[in-house]
């Protein structure tokens, strides 16, 4: 049971917090002494020494939340520096990182109606406004879709189910413009070889063309060499028949 919620060296003290929900925190109900007998769960001397102080029976997870609200009465002292999220999964482990943040400062621990659930709590504006500043510029198309309803404000769990299905959607159109532009591609690439191969018979006509005159001259001046000479050579034999009969 240890090793499920003892906090890690250097991780963040709400990070631990969501990970001891995931991990069934809250399905552990301890007595003051039976809690004791945990040991340092947060590896923080305040945290662990009010992890034990209820002596009734609580659930651990409780007992977390209200250890870590007397160790750090004020919101900015458990706060860390907002960091960007890369993916939207881990955008949503930030959003619900916010939630619990939510429970301990926000939400009266008397109240018999507060959710004991971070995915139950309602997404306010603040969390969400955290949420979209730390989001990369990548998701500000699909960010801007969802439209915020404050009379009927979602729960974290709703928000999420909305942003996956925004996402799922945005992949699809992603592929189907992928798959398009692909098509594109390869009939760009069938006209290319098209138009090469036209112009290369152009080329070969042409070529054809300008040998041919060449040619059709050299013929010519042959057939007049031919004629002056045969020409030559008639007058020769008159003059010298001429010659003969005078």
């Amino acid at each position: 049971m240890r090793e499920d919620f003892t906090r890690q060296p250097g991780a963040h003290i709400i990070t631990w917090l969501l990970r001891c929900w995931d991990s069934g925190a809250n399905g552990h109900e301890l007595e003051g002494s039976e809690a004791k007998q945990l040991g340092s769960l947060a590896r923080e001397g305040g945290i662990d020494k009010a992890i034990a102080r209820e002596k009734r029976s609580l659930s651990l997870w409780k007992r977390l939340l209200a250890a870590v609200k007397e160790r750090f009465p004020y919101k900015d002292d458990v706060m860390s520096r907002s960091a960007k999220w890369t993916t939207l999964g881990k955008g949503i482990q930030s959003l619900r990182e916010s939630a619990i943040v939510e429970m301990i400062y926000h939400i009266k621990p008397n109240n018999g109606d507060i959710p004991i659930d971070p995915d139950e709590v309602e997404c306010t504006r603040p969390m969400w406004r955290k949420f979209t500043r730390n989001a990369p510029s990548s998701y500000a198309h699909l960010l801007a879709t969802v439209t915020w309803n404050d009379i009927v404000p979602l729960t974290v769990d709703e928000m999420i189910h909305k942003l996956r299905e925004f996402e799922d959607n945005l992949t699809t159109s992603i592929i189907s413009a992928v798959e398009k532009l692909s098509q594109d591609l390869k009939q760009l690439r069938d006209d290319l070889s098209d138009l090469s191969s036209s112009s290369c018979a152009a080329t070969h006509v042409s070529a054809i063309n300008k040998r041919c005159p060449t040619v059709r001259e050299g013929r010519y001046r042959s057939l007049t060499t031919t004629s002056a000479r045969s020409s030559t050579w008639v007058g020769a034999i008159s003059g010298t028949a001429t010659a003969k009969v005078t």
